[in-house]
């Protein structure tokens, strides 16, 4: 009974219901920008869980605020605070999670509306995190919600989860529930993630990612004789420049057969995401006059499938051991910071599958299948959770993410929220 109903005119009855509550949807998703949830330092975490946990609570689902005690960042101020919310289907069955993440990165220079007054303009949403991910997150609750208003029968369980800090790396929401089993059978079955892949495509997985500080280490000495010191700038400058002419040509050669996008993606990349050298950058008044004794660089390393990170370190440390042996008196260290593999679902996954049928009866077309160029928490829920089940999927446009002026388009998240609830349909009941 219930798989001939997936098929009929209930499911349509869905549709209509979720488009009724438009304006519903738009009001989650401004409360939840409204909050200011940035991180660092991690600000609002507890009042953001708690209007996600106190509107699920209010529909009939069990709802916990697990705090990840002594986490990065964790402390009293700045509370690492999930929720997590659960409701029992008709019977026994499969569970399916949707997380979403409910940190956001600072606003930065250039908006031209306030980035947290979520402004709605010319059937966009505007604000920080609209895109990435609250507008995903909200259209998963109303998803769901519209489920449960139509008494539509589903075994199982669903799960929606708002976790933290995905933007510095997921280790105080999604890595430490996934360490106490949130994310693993038999508890949870699928998972899909509402981050912002463009409304007609499902992300597979991500390309891998390794962070590290190399330091150069020189002697000061007075800056008016620089020739009795040792120059840890220069020894850097040394180490870019091989960087620029060697290492940078071999990555723009790579290519990789996951589906990456954008484009520009699918070859190996290498940012330097800050230099700092010579002098604190806390000293007040004018500089001294000094050799720099210390530089130090933080490399971002996005590495592919094909690429093992043993041969991604060993390309930085061969460059730094010569510039090392090239200039007596200067050492170097390398220190890792974070590390994750490239990770991909099977496109015949269940998930996938459910996904593809959803996105081609809503939209009336077929989905692309991609992969994404900088991780997310897919990557706990499978080398932690040993879950792989897991995609990501959600409205918003990838290239707003973390832009001033980031949007949603309303009728996207419309469309991913039957999508979702169409997709949440087929896992429980098999259609």
């Amino acid at each position: 009974m219930i798989k001939a109903t997936l098929d009929g005119s209930h499911v349509e009855r869905l549709f209509t219901r979720i488009e009724a509550r438009r304006d519903d949807l738009v009001a989650l998703a401004r409360d939840l920008v409204r909050l200011p949830t940035v991180n660092p330092p991690g600000d609002a975490y507890g009042a953001c869980a708690e209007l996600v946990g106190r509107r699920l609570a209010s529909r009939g689902f069990r709802v916990e605020y697990p705090r990840a005690v002594g986490t990065p960042g964790d402390c009293d101020r700045h509370p690492r605070i999930n929720v997590v919310a659960r409701i029992e289907g008709s019977g026994t069955g499969r569970c399916v999670h949707f997380n979403g993440h409910i940190d956001v990165v600072e606003p930065g220079q250039g908006w031209t509306v306030d980035p947290f007054a979520a402004v709605v303009r010319d059937g966009r949403l505007y604000g920080r995190g609209a895109c990435d991910m609250k507008g995903g997150l909200a259209a998963a609750i109303v998803a769901v919600e519209s489920m449960l208003d139509e008494g539509m029968p589903w075994p199982g369980a669903i799960e929606i989860s708002g976790t933290v800090d995905e933007e510095s790396g997921g280790f105080g929401g999604v890595a430490w529930l996934a360490e106490r089993g949130y994310f693993s059978p038999p508890r949870v079955d699928h998972v899909i993630i509402p981050e912002p892949l463009n409304v007609d495509r499902v992300c597979l997985g991500h390309r891998g990612v390794w962070w590290a500080e190399l330091e150069m280490r020189g002697r000061v000495a007075h800056g008016s004789m620089p020739f009795l010191g040792v120059s840890a700038i220069r020894g850097m400058t040394a180490f870019l420049a091989a960087v620029e002419a060697e290492l940078y040509p071999k990555l723009d050669a790579r290519r990789t057969r996951m589906p990456v996008e954008p484009v520009g993606a699918r070859a190996s990349t290498l940012n330097y995401n800050s230099l700092h050298g010579g002098l604190s950058e806390s000293y007040a008044g004018l500089p001294s006059p000094l050799v720099a004794d210390s530089c130090r660089l933080i490399l971002d390393r996005r590495f592919l499938l094909e690429e093992t990170l043993d041969d991604v370190k060993r390309e930085i440390v061969e460059l730094a051991e010569r510039v090392v042996r090239e200039r007596p008196g200067l050492a170097w260290s390398l220190r890792d910071i974070m590390t994750f593999h490239p990770t991909m679902t099977d496109e015949m996954a269940p998930v996938v599958r459910a996904l593809d049928g959803a996105i081609l009866r809503v939209l009336g077309r077929r989905p692309s299948h991609i992969a994404s160029p900088g991780t997310y928490d897919q990557k706990h829920v499978s080398r932690i959770g040993h879950l792989h089940d897991c995609v990501a999927y959600g409205p918003g446009i990838l290239e707003l993410a973390h832009q001033p002026d980031e949007f949603v388009v309303i009728d996207d998240m419309i469309a991913s929220a039957k999508v979702m609830a169409a997709a949440t349909l087929s896992l429980l009941c098999g259609g």
